[in-house]
């Protein structure tokens, strides 16, 4: 069996675009590390010779540098200025820039990255914010993704898009260009930092990416799971993410109410020391809860008061199929139906091959497993087994619409897709 026969794949493809660039900081040095002394010479050097060309010859240098980019970037004289400013405490004491001086210098320090050349996978969708342009009986909403470049780097990127009242899904034209935010603030604490990022509203959502910002970070931010959190009349997206420094892997969460300004916290405890957290969409008896996976091969249900600590659990669901014998995981937040949670879940089997399955959690206690799906609903295709990680079908969210779960997932680690599933029908299935 391929899959579930209650689940319809939609001939919808979201796939990596080369030709999406940003400008991120470049250094003399290998990245990530600080410039040390020799480093801060070769700066120097740079900026030296800068400052022995005449100002003709400084003019006619940045003319070039903006006729070759100025089309694949928003403001980038803006952006070469704040990036001289950043490399001010490595440069040596010199004469006071001129302004043109000031955005060739800041050019040189820069660099094109094709953030999702590589793949473009692992999607989470939920409501937009905004439901103003919704189609009747239908929902906007937004798609996020991680993204993979150069270097086998994560960064997040979203989409928008609405779905009709049938549960078809229409994903919008990406913008051209791509953006990364304004540091707005940024803390450092005894679990690394809180940052605080800003995007401008003239910068469409799918122009927005959030590219590795902390040291905790550096290698990449995977797999966010968001999810449309509601705490009476406030709604609040979060979502968990992997953060990956090349070296260590922790959890850490994005908040959001606009998809324009977003808030990136370290969590703590023994529980975010893992990957694959998804937090439920509300309060359980008052406290915040998790479905994580802290041990590599079961989940747990964790509870919280502040949201940020994470600590203990208690096991709610092992491998117990073929499919799943190796390892299972959460495929994003738990979804609130009359008949319970419903958690889709990921199984690792032989070949290592991943698929997409489900569990349905009592409402009340969701330690309580109330049905499970003995088999899968979602395997990777014939066609869908090629790729940079070949036999995968994974998504890290769906959401419910009417009488659907709308639900994306990633083929083979490389691109993105969609399908729908009748909640009467799997329900039935699980009960067998």
């Amino acid at each position: 069996m391929s899959q579930a026969t209650f689940l319809n794949r939609q001939a919808l493809h979201l796939r990596p675009d080369p030709a999406r660039v940003i400008v991120r900081p470049f250094k003399p040095a290998t990245e990530p590390r600080d410039l040390n002394p020799t480093d801060k010479i070769r700066a120097n050097h740079i900026v030296d010779r800068v400052l022995a060309l005449d100002p003709d010859a400084v003019a006619a240098q940045l003319a070039d540098v903006l006729d070759n980019f100025q089309g694949r970037h928003r403001n980038l004289l803006e952006t070469f200025e704040a990036r001289a400013d950043e490399m001010e405490d490595a440069f040596a004491t010199h004469g006071v820039f001129s302004k043109t001086q000031r955005q060739l210098v800041g050019a040189y320090f820069l660099s094109e990255y094709s953030f999702e050349a590589s793949a473009l996978f692992n999607p989470s969708i939920v409501p937009h914010p905004d439901q103003s342009s919704a189609p009747n009986g239908g929902i906007c909403v937004v798609i996020s993704l991680r993204a993979i470049g150069e270097g086998h780097v994560s960064s997040l990127t979203f989409r928008t898009g609405t779905i009709a009242a049938d549960g078809s899904l229409t994903v919008d034209p990406t913008a051209r260009l791509a953006s990364l935010p304004r540091i707005s603030h940024r803390i450092s604490g005894p679990d690394g930092e809180r940052v605080e990022l800003t995007f401008k509203g003239e910068e469409e959502l799918s122009e927005r990416v959030i590219f590795p910002i902390t040291e905790s970070q550096s290698n990449g931010i995977e797999d966010a799971r968001f999810v449309e959190f509601s705490d009476g009349d406030r709604k609040t997206y979060y979502a968990t993410y992997t953060a990956y420094s090349g070296r260590a892997i922790r959890s850490e969460l994005i908040e959001t109410s606009d998809f324009m300004s977003f808030r990136l916290t370290p969590l703590r405890g023994a529980a975010a020391r893992n990957k694959g957290m998804a937090l439920f969409p509300r309060k359980i008896d008052g406290r915040y809860a998790m479905i994580a996976r802290q041990d590599n091969e079961n989940l747990y249900l964790i509870f919280s008061d502040d949201l940020y600590t994470w600590e203990g659990g208690q096991a709610v669901l092992r491998p117990q199929f073929p499919w799943e014998f190796v390892q299972i995981g959460n495929c994003g937040s738990p979804i609130e139906l009359d008949e319970g949670w419903l958690l889709l879940t990921h199984g690792v089997g032989p070949v290592r091959k991943y698929s997409i399955g489900a569990a349905l959690l009592d409402k009340r206690d969701p330690s309580r497993v109330l049905a499970r799906s003995s088999e899968p609903l979602l395997r990777p295709e014939p066609s869908e087994r090629e790729g940079y990680v070949p036999n995968v079908v994974y998504t890290c969210g769906a959401m419910r619409h009417n009488d659907q779960i709308v639900l994306p997932y990633a083929v083979s680690d490389t691109f993105s897709s969609f399908a729908t599933i009748k909640i009467s029908a799997l329900i039935e299935a699980m009960k067998r």
